[in-house]
């Protein structure tokens, strides 16, 4: 890393997740007996910024949280992370975001998102935190939050030359207006065939469609779309370049947090000023570290495991 200290805004959701153990998923109508069952604080937003805390980062995580005991736990665990809590807003008048979680054997998972508070995010709270947006070196959108709301932090980033780091999950339709302020996104393959309308099957399919997603974005030269393929790496695509990183090889427990891992590495290492080349190796890397232990915040990676991973060649 070249920086001394990285600086990351997030912009994106806080839940609680409620994960069951099973053999299986269920099927329509049917009732299963699960193996086990854990309550883990969760949330695209904050799984981010604590993989990027926990790398190293000053983070400023900007979000929303019922006046309810998840969200007590929520801010516990920010403060615990040693996160920058002064922007998450505590709302009186809707309750904190869940997840529920079906995790199989081979650690495949299935998810519902309830939003909640998280839904309740205004431009007002992107105001508040304005300046800390501006002084960022990266800026970390998901879409766990209300689409107007990360624009709104983006076109703050865009004036102050923030770079902009969207992870286009969970999967919807995009506005260009929102794409034309990303400088990097992050799509996995099912988000990468809903945004661009095409067929992801092999590398050329995948290069194709990834094409059409750089179209629709900011129009320069450190534009990139990096599309994640889970044990197939990640494919990375520049204005001028089309590369594929290797993914790391372990044996996957949950596969829950990967990808926010991979998505709070790749941030603190743009904005400690590395290229895009290394800091896809390191998120990779991360991603990898992530799927060997249960529970989505538990799973975020520190720096050293990381580089346990990177030197083993794995």
């Amino acid at each position: 890393m070249n920086r001394t200290t990285p600086k990351v805004a997030v912009v994106g959701s806080l839940n609680i997740d409620l994960v069951c153990h099973a053999s299986r998923r269920p099927d329509k109508g049917e009732t299963l007996i699960g193996d086990a069952f854990d309550i883990f604080t969760g949330g695209k937003g904050f799984n981010q910024a604590t993989a990027a805390a926990r790398l190293g980062a000053e983070v400023t995580l900007v979000g929303s949280v019922g006046a309810d005991p998840f969200g007590e736990i929520l801010r516990t665990a920010i403060e615990n992370e040693h996160i920058n809590s002064r922007f998450v807003t505590k709302r009186t008048d809707i309750g904190t975001g869940v997840a529920t979680i079906i995790i199989e054997p081979d650690g495949d998972n299935s998810i519902i998102v309830v939003p909640r508070a998280n839904m309740a995010l205004t431009t007002a709270d992107i105001d508040a935190a304005a300046h800390y947006i501006a002084d960022a070196d990266v800026l970390l959108l998901q879409l766990e939050t209300p689409i107007a709301t990360s624009e709104h932090a983006a076109a703050i980033a865009k004036r102050h030359n923030t770079t902009v780091v969207l992870n286009p999950a969970p999967a919807q339709p995009l506005p260009d207006s929102l794409l034309r302020f990303v400088d990097i996104l992050t799509p996995n393959q099912s988000e990468t065939e809903l945004l661009s309308g095409m067929k992801v099957s092999g590398h050329e399919t995948a290069r194709r469609a990834a094409e059409a997603l750089r179209d629709r974005m900011v129009a320069t030269e450190n534009t990139a779309v990096v599309l994640t393929l889970g044990e197939q790496g990640a494919l990375m695509l520049t204005a001028t370049t089309s590369e594929h990183a290797p993914a790391r090889f372990v044996e996957p427990i949950d596969t829950t947090g990967a990808g926010d891992a991979f998505c709070g590495a790749l941030a603190t290492a743009l904005a400690s000023g590395e290229t895009l080349h290394s800091a896809v190796a390191f998120a990779n890397a991360a991603g990898a570290a992530a799927v060997t232990v249960i529970g989505a915040t538990p799973s975020m990676p520190t720096r050293a495991k990381i580089e346990r991973l990177l030197e083993s060649g794995n």
